[in-house]
């Protein structure tokens, strides 16, 4: 009867790790795989960690008081624990992929040691469930152990995959290779480029947030083939030498560098060490490459360079775009003496194609070639894309929020008539400037929208603080625990007959 009691708590034990595992990894995946951030995530939800697991601590207890009643006892008290921890909902699902599917592996081995233990050794049930509650208890710190029991062996299979990369990138003879960079735009400028360089080059990009040094290698893996005339890779970073370390795998001729602006300073440090970062793509072009880059940005215009350069932006550079008209259905300016219409809308998203032209025009297509591509462009998902008609339009503007780009979302929302509605959590990411620069996000809301419904009290006081400095009326603020709540609120508003337009700024991942 003992034997067959301690085998179910075995199989709770597996149980309810696994569940952990599956809670835990997602949040490891969404914070890059990265030590130092996924215990500083820990550190910020220790209490709600222990409260969670802290019940498995009892099974020492019953199975000691009361042996094979306790031991079966036990079991209801792991069934607890996973049941405290089933993972909600994702914003962004858990992707179960290779190195996850190790991980777990060698995660669930560990908790086999403690199972073993109550079998084999003399009175072991009771060390068995000790060992297997703090297993369970100390979850995210076990995780971690397991990620480093894994590391050589993660390092060994990625130095494969990225020989094999380098294989394939110089065995592609003629394969130009443009570099994107910048705090924020850079997504945006990659699949533009892609649509406008489309006109006459066979075009590869890195697909969705692949700007990684492994995404980068991914892709290149499944994706490159010899018809390709042109790779455009996307390179993002966190910390120094992201950019140098993907720069020495794809061999960039060409690069732009989109903006330079307080994003991820909580790695960076300083927005010092943000512009080294970025320009680890200038130093990294040969000395016939051609650095484009956003001459607005004083970051950026003001670093010397040893390449060619080519700057463009609204105010100044060698592609201004002039005339700009920003309207409801799109947006009209001039660049190069030729006019241009898109359906985005939104200041910085000229900035962007501006880019776009820049590079299409100095790699050899006329601009009036790029009229009809530029007028074919779509809203890039969740960045100021366009969503629903008649008297509900959503301005969805929910990636990854950054100062610049909040400001430039206002400006487009005030653009509009009707009952304007802004829903946002705030700004993360920008260290000691954090509670300031959400400050001047509600101080620059005042004056662009009729409605203010903040998503989450942590950072609802800043914003609000600016709303009520730019003389917002405080009975028009509002805060809801979540963006489904905050939305059902802005669709219960009072619009006079008239339209909502409302403007969702950013949607914190699951791990803020």
């Amino acid at each position: 009867m003992t034997n067959l009691a301690y085998a179910c708590l075995s199989l709770c034990l597996l149980a309810a790790g696994a569940v952990l595992f599956l809670k835990y990894v997602h949040f490891f995946q969404l914070n890059s795989y990265k030590h130092g951030v996924q215990k500083k995530w820990v550190q910020e939800h220790v209490e709600e960690i222990i409260l969670r697991g802290v019940w498995a601590l009892g099974a020492v207890l019953l199975i000691n008081g009361l042996g094979t009643l306790g031991i079966w006892l036990s079991c209801l008290l792991f069934l607890l624990v996973l049941a405290l921890n089933i993972p909600k909902k994702a914003k962004k699902k858990l992707v179960l992929t290779a190195r996850v599917k190790r991980l777990g592996l060698t995660y669930l081995l560990i908790h086999c040691l403690p199972i073993l233990l109550g079998f084999c050794a003399p009175e072991g049930e009771a060390y068995g469930a000790l060992l297997a509650s703090f297993c369970l208890t100390g979850a995210p710190w076990l995780l971690l152990g397991a990620d480093d029991l894994n590391r050589p062996m993660e390092k060994a299979i990625n130095r494969r995959y990225v020989r094999e990369a380098e294989r394939l990138l110089a065995d592609a003879k003629g394969l130009t290779v443009i570099g994107v960079t910048g705090s924020y735009g850079k997504t945006s400028v990659k699949f533009f480029l892609e649509k406008l360089l489309s006109v006459q080059y066979n075009v590869l990009v890195t697909p969705e947030n692949y700007n990684t040094t492994l995404g980068v290698v991914r892709t290149v893996r499944e994706r490159l083939k010899a018809t390709h005339e042109i790779f455009v890779c996307e390179m993002g970073a966190r910390n120094v030498g992201d950019i140098r370390e993907i720069c020495e795998l794809v061999k960039p001729r060409y690069g732009v560098i989109t903006a330079i602006g307080p994003q991820h300073l909580e790695s960076f440090g300083s927005i010092a060490n943000v512009v080294k970062t970025k320009f680890e793509l200038a130093d990294a072009l040969p000395e016939d490459g051609t650095l484009f880059r956003n001459a607005d940005d004083e970051n950026i215009r003001n670093r010397k360079v040893a390449v060619h350069t080519v700057d463009y932006g609204l105010s100044r550079g060698d592609f201004t775009a002039q005339d700009i008209r920003v309207f409801e259905g799109g947006s009209r300016f001039t660049v190069c003496g030729v006019e241009f219409t898109t359906r985005l809308i939104g200041r910085h998203n000229v900035l962007n194609v501006c880019a776009a032209i820049a590079v299409a025009v100095s790699l050899g297509i006329s601009p009036e070639k790029l009229v009809l591509p530029v007028r074919r462009l779509e809203s890039v998902p969740h960045r100021l894309q366009l969503l629903g008609s008649g008297d509900r339009l959503i301005i969805d503007d929910a990636y990854n929020s950054n100062p610049a780009g909040a400001a430039a979302a206002l400006e487009a929302l005030a653009a509009f008539s009707g009952l304007r509605i802004l829903v946002t959590p705030g700004m993360v990411e920008l260290g000691s400037q954090q509670a300031e620069l959400n400050r001047q996000l509600g101080l620059k809301a005042a004056s662009c929208c009729d409605w203010a419904i903040l998503v989450g009290e942590k950072h609802a006081g800043p914003i609000r603080a600016g709303l009520l400095e730019g003389g917002f009326p405080p009975e028009r603020i509002a805060v809801r625990e979540t963006v489904e709540e905050a939305v059902k609120l802005a669709d219960s508003l009072d619009a006079g007959g008239g339209r909502r337009i409302i403007l969702l700024e950013n949607d914190l991942p699951d791990n803020y």
